[in-house]
């Protein structure tokens, strides 16, 4: 059997998340004392108890994401030694693939993430960027309506290409409600305005580029134990001096989502495992590829669920 680890981004966390895992696994309770340690305060406690307005902040919700994520790896880990053909995680979870992979240490990945939340966050004025989710169009017809909606003063383009009718477009506010009005003479259905703190994957976010470079060039990045599908290529990486090149593209390019989904369908694997709170990865596997299950490691539950599923289908 042939399977696939997938990492969520931020959007998919919750108050709670995490604090099952820390109570009944050690390995998951030790991923959190790590992350607490290395930031100096305790992350641990935020996505245990909140508040949720703290947890939202960017600057926390990616290390708190990425923490959760690697605590239920490790947690499946010591219940199940299925090791992975390939990994692959949606935007800041690019970052806890490559954990997973043996590329990045948890303690500097924590950090890193930390501080690209909180340059994402200052590299466009609040009100001054959006997102928004298209919903009915392919993306030809999302990319024409981006250069009509776009002006010399203000650009939109595709950011989150997450599934068949589903694109995600960030930019100037101007211009994205110009393309949702757009998209609403152009087909789209259900089409809206994103809650979010900033324009990700595009390039509004070149300042939080900037300053992510001699970050992430500080980083040790060790060999791959597995290839670690990357966003902005929507290519298998093994190479360990192209992490920190692809990383760097991934913050102002777009997340190619759909065609990595069909990088592990190519590579002939049908069981894959989402490491983390939320369960938005596994619907978006659904309107991609429905001959790819995805399994649930997002509570002590869940996790020995699949862990004994993998675990049988992996013998037969």
């Amino acid at each position: 059997m042939k399977a696939g680890f997938l990492f969520p981004g931020q959007g998919s966390q919750k108050v709670g998340m995490g604090a099952d895992l820390a109570r009944e696994f050690p390995a998951a309770r030790q991923v959190f004392e790590e992350a607490d340690e290395a930031l100096g305060f305790a992350l641990s406690r935020l996505c245990f108890e909140g508040p949720e307005e703290d947890l939202r902040l960017t600057a926390n919700t990616q290390p708190a994401t990425l923490a959760t994520s690697i605590a239920a790896l490790r947690a499946f880990e010591s219940e199940c030694g299925i090791r992975p053909t390939l990994a692959a995680g949606h935007s800041l979870g690019e970052y806890s693939a490559l954990v997973a992979a043996g590329a990045l240490d948890l303690r500097d990945a924590v950090r890193a993430v930390r501080e690209r939340g909180r340059l994402m966050q200052a590299a466009c004025p609040a009100g001054q960027g959006s997102m928004a989710a298209l919903i009915g169009l392919d993306l030809d017809a999302v990319k024409a309506l981006c250069a009509e909606a776009s002006s010399a003063s203000e650009i939109v383009v595709p950011a989150n290409l997450n599934a068949p009718g589903q694109i995600v477009i960030s930019g100037d506010a101007g211009a994205v409600r110009r393309a949702l009005e757009l998209a609403k003479t152009g087909g789209a259905g259900g089409s809206v305005e994103l809650k979010v703190s900033a324009p990700f994957h595009c390039p509004l976010m070149a300042p939080a580029r900037a300053g992510m470079a001699p970050v992430l060039a500080r980083l040790e990045v060790r060999p791959l134990a597995f290839g670690v599908i990357a966003n902005v290529t929507a290519e298998v990486n093994r190479e360990a001096n192209r992490v920190v090149p692809l990383l760097l593209e991934q913050i102002t390019g777009s997340v190619r989502w759909e065609e990595s989904m069909r990088v592990l369908g190519a590579a002939g694997i049908t069981e894959t495992v989402e490491f983390g709170a939320g369960r938005v990865l596994a619907g978006l596997m659904r309107r991609i590829d429905r001959n790819i299950k995805v399994r649930a490691a997002e509570d002590a539950a869940s996790l020995r669920a699949t862990a004994a599923a993998l675990a049988a289908a992996n013998h037969n």
